[in-house]
């Protein structure tokens, strides 16, 4: 059955280089305003085109390809799901991406869903998955095609149709949780209908905390050591690894809004009557208050909340003494983590005027946002590369955590930077192993400043115009 007259706009009013406002205005002729207006509310734009980030479409890939036992199938513009696909497998992914193709003609009249429909009848093996993920990239989301016909489930397969336009999400951070959010919610469904599997690591004798965010894989231990003393534990984090997983985070005492931007999911979590923490146990000060939250929540005595705080704290505050950061940074990134980051660092020693984020502001960073601003950080939500480039002209700094263009920027005025992404989390950042781990990589890239002095002299013969490039 074709999807209903009128769902799909005509290719000339949707194509990809239209324009952002010319793509709005064909989806929500197309059918799509619910989903836009969801996707406004849950991810705020900023006063800006949209900060820096690659296509939003690869954080919600990302999140399908690292899950065992799920298929994921793309439909869109075929330069698109290249990039996408390159994109993935450049990261780790070891399994094929579905694509969907489509031309004008299957485009208007409606063949595109049935092929889609058919393309996701022939994947829904049941011995091969237990969910299969399709979505939309930006022409058919701004032509109106329609996933929610999708069915359900085929063999107890599940099918799940998302809208992941570039015109929609600001960033592929924020469109991680877009699959998380909607797998959530499926899960919850299904665990409000009746029986459910177990997770593959069983069911947990201590009551558990649910971390949200793609974390480093040493730091759920750490956190689940610092919350022991509570009798408490860490459930499978979202992201999720596999479906059954969905299940058991919904089994939990509380979410833990480790990463601030997973707004859909932590809808779900809200509707299954849990409740959301923010911050993260980072430094000393942020350990404190975490672990205060959690033990309130958890309803734990305040005499076995201090205990916990004492065994988490004294390692911590050892680490930082050990690991001293004596230099003045900027921090930037679209990880989710950069006030995190910011904190300890400052805790360390650090003299950081300027965080940059592309992420939103939300009620589970403003606690972070707050302490910075005590210590006399300026935080940019939805940081542009125009306003870190500003900031590293001004802040002059010693070295500056940040985007891939921010990078370059700053290399190329004879300051030390790294990548935030590729090295700082690809670190741990909770407890005492977090401490040490950044100090480490400031005390390495701080040492490289004069080289990079003489690196500007050799290849520009003055380092002075350099400063100018940003």
């Amino acid at each position: 059955m074709p999807p209903p007259e009128g769902t799909i706009a005509r290719p000339q009013d949707s194509g990809c280089h239209g324009g952002r406002e010319t793509m709005r205005e064909a989806a929500r002729a197309a059918g799509k305003s619910a989903v836009l207006e969801r996707l406004a509310a849950d991810y705020p734009q900023g006063p800006h085109d949209q900060p820096q980030s690659m296509c939003p479409a690869f954080g919600s890939l990302r999140v399908g390809l690292r899950m065992r036992r799920v298929a994921t199938i793309l439909s869109g513009s075929a330069c698109c799901v290249y990039g996408l696909t390159f994109t993935s497998h450049f990261y780790g992914a070891r399994r094929s991406v579905g694509y969907v193709p489509f031309d004008s003609e299957t485009l208007v009249t409606g063949q595109l869903f049935e092929d889609i429909r058919d393309a996701v009848r022939r994947t829904a093996q049941p011995d091969a998955y237990d969910a299969v993920v399709v979505i939309n990239l930006c022409v058919p989301t701004a032509s109106g095609v329609p996933l929610d016909l999708l069915p359900r489930e085929i063999d107890g397969v599940r099918v799940i149709g998302i809208d992941v336009p570039g015109f929609g999400v600001p960033t592929h951070a924020e469109a991680k949780d877009v699959l998380a959010g909607a797998m959530l919610r499926y899960a919850r469904r299904e665990a409000e209908a009746g029986a459910v599997a177990r997770p593959r690591a069983g069911l947990a004798e201590e009551r558990r905390i649910t971390l949200l965010g793609e974390l480093f894989p040493a730091d759920p231990p750490g956190v689940a050591a610092m919350l022991a003393p509570m009798g408490l534990g860490v459930g499978p984090a979202v992201p999720a690894r596999e479906w059954r997983d969905l299940y058991g985070a919904l089994d939990c005492v509380a979410a833990a809004a480790v990463h601030p931007f997973y707004t859909a999911s932590a809808r779900e979590f809200e509707a299954a009557g849990r409740t959301l923490i923010g911050s993260a146990p980072v430094g000393e000060e942020a350990t404190a208050d975490w672990l205060d939250a959690v033990g309130r929540v958890a309803g734990i005595e305040a005499a076995r909340i201090d205990r916990a705080k004492a065994a988490a704290i004294a390692p911590v505050r050892a680490a930082l003494a050990a690991n001293p950061v004596s230099a003045r940074m900027i921090v930037s990134g679209y990880e989710g983590s950069e006030l995190l980051v910011a904190r300890l660092l400052i805790e360390a020693g650090a003299e950081i005027p300027y965080v940059g984020t592309a992420l939103p502001a939300t009620p589970w960073s403003e606690a972070d946002r707050a302490w910075l601003a005590q210590q006399g950080t300026h935080v940019q939500f939805r940081a542009s590369l125009e306003q870190d480039c500003a900031a590293l002209r001004d802040v002059r700094p010693d070295l500056a955590f940040g985007t891939t263009p921010l990078v370059q920027a700053a290399k190329e005025a004879g300051v030390p930077a790294v990548y935030f992404t590729n090295i700082v989390s690809s670190r741990p950042i909770f407890g005492a192993s977090g401490a040490a781990a950044l100090a480490a990589i400031v005390a390495a890239q701080t040492r490289g400043r004069e080289r990079f002095g003489r690196m500007i002299g050799f290849f520009a013969g003055d380092a002075a115009q350099a400063e100018e490039v940003c």
